[in-house]
């Protein structure tokens, strides 16, 4: 009886200093943090000063709908400009139809397009290329020896910020970094072959100005295409890209207010019915 007493002493002794040398621990490094909090980062110190663009568009807010014309046009930056380094997996070419084009012009979009699908052959095992389809998905983009860069076709998700970030990053090149940032951190400085982007996570970015003078496109629908309008419209695109459904997601969340609204007011006359005759 004694001993077993002795070996439950032991281990509350044990325990109890166990969880006091966690709470010094955690004490000191709470004192640590608030008498020396750490440094903040190059990263840290750019992205306090640069605030994402204000840009809108009309997808924005619980009653959004997206702008047929601005996504035609997005796309069509994206397939000019976008389409040679970066993928968009998870679309395929049918769903172009929700933008307005018919099946006759996606049929062409999916057979003009420059990557085309990967087939092999049962018999010989080798690799060949057929025209895409409408039913196929966007083909990846890959680089021997590189692997393949980011898929858009969620970015606007991805990040936070979504369309603006996008935009933001677009327009947010800068021919050189702040004298002030080099100042404050040496160490900062962008490495050759590398782009200085204050709206990019770690300031440095390895894929080149992708937007950069007007007329770059040439919109089908006469739209001027500015630097700042080209990094709307293909924001705008990928905001599509990553919530295709969207306006239906809007059409239903009202729907469902508005019955569950209804179902209120039916409930309290209901209420007030049965329970009239009855005094408190």
């Amino acid at each position: 009886m004694m001993f077993s007493l002795f070996i439950r002493s032991i281990k509350f002794l044990v325990g109890a200093a166990f969880t006091g040398v966690l709470l010094w621990a955690l004490l000191w490094t709470v004192v640590g943090l608030v008498t020396s909090p750490p440094e903040k980062t190059a990263e840290e110190w750019v992205h306090e000063t640069h605030e994402l663009k204000e840009v809108s568009f009309a997808s924005d807010g619980p009653f959004g709908r997206f702008d047929p014309r601005q996504i035609q046009r997005g796309f069509q930056v994206y397939k000019e400009v976008c389409s040679s380094c970066h993928s968009l997996s998870l679309v395929a070419f049918r769903d172009l139809k929700q933008l307005g084009y018919s099946d006759a012009q996606v049929k062409k979009i999916a057979k003009d397009w420059a990557a085309k699908q990967p087939v092999q052959d049962p018999k010989a095992g080798t690799w060949g290329e057929r025209d895409n389809t409408p039913a196929d998905h966007i083909p990846h983009v890959y680089y021997p020896g590189q692997g393949s860069p980011p898929d858009l076709s969620l970015v606007a998700k991805a990040r936070h910020g979504g369309g603006a970030y996008i935009y933001s990053l677009l327009t947010g090149y800068e021919d050189k970094q702040p004298a002030e940032l080099l100042k404050n951190f040496p160490g900062a400085k962008t490495p050759d072959g590398l782009f200085y982007n204050p709206y990019f996570a770690n300031l440095n970015i390895a894929m080149p100005e992708p937007l950069k003078s007007t007329g770059q496109v040439t919109y089908l629908d006469g739209t001027v295409a500015t630097k700042d309008q080209m990094a709307k419209d293909v924001s705008a695109f990928l905001v599509w890209t990553a919530e295709p459904t969207m306006q239906a997601r809007h059409r239903y969340g009202v729907a469902v207010v508005l019955f569950l609204l209804f179902a209120t007011i039916l409930g309290f006359g209901a209420y007030r019915t049965v329970w009239a005759g009855v005094k408190h």
